[in-house]
């Protein structure tokens, strides 16, 4: 299996773009979700975690009560690749 190729800043520049909410922070996409309550936030985790089981990528996220806070990134290629934002997609499309 061939290692994820990072992208070039004029490609994440580029594609964050079609990625509304999310930021470029530090080298990573970041997001910070917000819902009613816990349960809520816990479930939107809980869905996240199976896309990103599917796609064999795992964001690093935090929750506090009704927060996640999630970012992205390939720790293998140093940096963003395609992986990271065709999760992020998924997480917004999760998100509504």
């Amino acid at each position: 299996m061939s290692r994820p190729q990072r992208l070039s800043v004029d490609e994440i520049q580029a594609r964050i773009k079609d990625l509304p909410g999310w930021l470029l922070t530090e080298g990573k996409l970041r997001r910070e979700f917000q819902f009613e309550d816990f349960v809520r936030a816990f479930g939107f985790m809980g869905a996240v975690a199976l896309v990103a089981e599917r796609m064999n990528h795992h964001p690093d996220w935090s929750n506090v009560y009704g927060r996640v806070v999630i970012e992205l990134s390939t720790h293998d290629a140093g940096g963003l690749t395609d992986n990271d934002f065709r999760l992020a997609a998924a997480i917004s499309a999760l998100h509504g």
